[in-house]
């Protein structure tokens, strides 16, 4: 532990070192934010569109499940089976509308076409108005129907129920088809606006990823030749012979040589 203290003290990056720490640093930033954005859309795509798709698809089946409710209630036979069949209606009215405002409150969004879903769930809710009033003034209509003592003024009132149902149920439900029909082509839209951005971004981070690994393998090499090349220079004057600056002796008499004796004069 103590020599790894002492390495971790002793340890001064270079530059270089520093320049390349700091890329692979800021590339693996740049790629996670990427990811975390991709990783989010895919959600949103999932819980708003996919799961939300679904619950608008399912309503027109539960329309067209309460308007078969409002059918059985007109063929009652008696009061006590108008009141089993139509008590099932509230429930029904409020699993519709709940799904309508649970979408609603999703993060609504407008296609790159002009296609705005705040606009179709608009459309969608007052369609919906329309019908579930159409129908309360039917089931209103047969609740009058099983009050009324006289028989003649009970078969008037059916008559009128009946004849306000067919003049009256049968377009409020195709407004309601339209709207939902028009309101899931926008969300299938906007999906896939989401999904060409998503392969957008990643294309983006794939080609962010090769083109920083080039660079930063690139300046590695780079990096290290400059780092080398004052090293070699430094060997390279160490291996010079050195050179005798001292001054060379007297040389000594060769072989070959004769003295000449020193002639004394008396």
């Amino acid at each position: 532990m103590g020599g790894i203290t002492t390495g971790l003290r002793s340890f001064r990056p270079n530059a270089a070192q520093l320049v390349i720490s700091l890329l692979i640093v800021g590339l693996g930033w740049l790629s996670d934010q990427a990811l975390s954005r991709v990783d989010q859309d895919l959600g949103i795509m999932y819980a708003e569109y996919t799961l939300g798709a679904t619950d608008l698809a399912h309503i027109s089946a539960d329309v067209i499940r309460h308007q078969n409710t409002i059918f059985r209630a007109l063929e009652a036979n008696s009061q006590k089976d108008f009141e089993q069949i139509t008590e099932s209606l509230p429930a029904q009215r409020a699993e519709i509308q709940h799904a309508v405002d649970r979408y609603a409150a999703a993060g609504l969004r407008v296609s790159r076409s002009g296609r705005s879903e705040p606009e179709d769930i608009e459309v969608v809710r007052r369609s919906l108005d329309q019908y579930f009033s159409t129908a309360s003034t039917t089931v209103h209509l047969l609740t009058q129907e099983w009050a009324a003592v006289s028989p003649a003024k009970r078969e008037a009132i059916r008559r009128n129920a009946e004849e306000h149902a067919a003049n009256n149920a049968g377009p409020n439900m195709i407004q309601v088809s339209l709207a939902l029909d028009r309101l899931l082509d926008t969300v299938a839209e906007v999906a896939k606006d989401m999904f060409d951005e998503n392969m957008k971004t990643i294309r983006l981070s794939s080609l962010l990823l090769i083109g920083g690994s080039i660079i930063i393998a690139f300046l590695n090499l780079f990096l290290s030749r400059q780092r080398s090349g004052p090293s070699r220079q430094t060997d390279g004057t160490q291996n010079k012979p050195e050179i005798n600056l001292r001054p060379n002796p007297i040389p000594l008499p060769l072989a070959g040589d004769t003295t000449r004796p020193i002639l004394h004069s008396d």
